[in-house]
């Protein structure tokens, strides 16, 4: 495994994460879960990256995690969607900043989180009651670093220059969508907005919801069991199943053959030939989809190999985001 600094910070995170969305505590069973967290350890994946409103994965992953030295391992997770029914069960105000934490690192198991992330961000709070709570909760020893996921180069900025101001720990981190469909962080200057401010990515749906992997042709029938079968989370893949982005997958098996790797083991490396981004955090139902993916991790994509994935990739039709 390689490892990369997260942001101007001095936490190293593995270039290759593992996360639980859709997976961990609801399509996967628990059994399933930990064998595949385990081989995760095993192969030096050190990143673990879940949240509070992913059903059931906290405690899934605490549980798992809790066969190994804490110091070993990266726990990241997240706060802002609904808890309950009340007007301050969501969000990013101090109570449920506050609230939340405790009630993660009781789901967790643990006595402090490494990365605790903003979801999404709130325009109900302000932005400096946000920051402040989760300064407070990295003096207090319950999060070491503090990040965020989807934010905008505006709010992230916003977000530097008040840490700056009242003297407070800055994020070290930001969780946005990026794959070879999904860009808007390249157009929307977001990777130079963290560049500049010292994040670092880590990057979900590398693999666009398993598009990447190859296993959905044009034409084809839906494979049984695959991401797109399940009833439970088709919907987040549904905008990934189009006949453009499907022949466009073709194409990109036959250049990723050329290089002489597997469709998913390219697209990872794709993503990781960006030096902002950290990690590229993946899911997994099986420990040989581990095994297969962290060998991105030695792939040296050339120029010429990247101007014929431009080349590849212009051929998509515009691309209205899921997120």
């Amino acid at each position: 495994m390689k490892y990369r600094r997260l942001g101007r910070s001095g936490l190293k995170v593995s270039e290759i994460g593992l996360g639980s969305w859709l997976t961990y505590g609801s399509a996967t069973s628990e059994q399933a879960a930990r064998a595949c967290i385990e081989k995760a350890y095993e192969l030096g994946i050190n990143l673990f990256d879940t949240s509070n409103s992913y059903p059931g994965a906290e405690e899934v992953v605490g549980h798992a995690l809790r066969a190994y030295p804490r110091s070993r391992y990266v726990l990241a997770t997240k706060v802002f969607f609904p808890q309950g029914e009340g007007p301050n069960e969501r969000g990013l105000s101090r109570k449920h900043i506050t609230e939340q934490c405790e009630a993660s690192l009781k789901r967790l198991g643990t006595d402090y989180i490494d990365l605790y992330q903003c979801h999404r961000f709130d325009n109900d709070t302000p932005m400096d009651e946000t920051l402040r709570a989760l300064d407070d909760l990295q003096t207090q020893g319950k999060i070491l670093y503090a990040g965020v996921s989807e934010w905008t180069a505006e709010q992230i900025a916003e977000a530097s220059g008040i840490s700056t101001r009242l003297n407070m720990r800055p994020l070290i981190s930001n969780q946005p969508i990026y794959n070879m469909f999904e860009r808007y962080i390249e157009k929307d200057s977001i990777i130079e907005q963290c560049e500049k401010d010292g994040l670092g990515l880590i990057v979900f749906s590398p693999l666009a919801q398993g598009i990447l992997t190859g296993k959905y042709t044009p034409g084809g029938q839906i494979p049984a069991g695959s991401r797109a079968a399940n009833n439970q989370t088709n919907g987040v893949i549904n905008s990934y199943l189009r006949e453009d982005v499907l022949e466009c997958t073709v194409a990109l098996s036959q250049l990723a053959a050329e290089v002489g790797c597997s469709l998913s083991q390219f697209a990872l490396a794709w993503v990781l030939r960006q030096s902002v981004v950290s990690s590229a955090i993946i899911g997994s139902s099986r420990p040989e989809q581990i095994e297969e993916n962290i060998k991105a991790i030695e792939l040296e994509l050339t120029a010429d190999i990247l101007a014929k994935t431009e080349n590849i990739l212009s051929s998509i039709s515009h691309f209205a985001p899921m997120r």
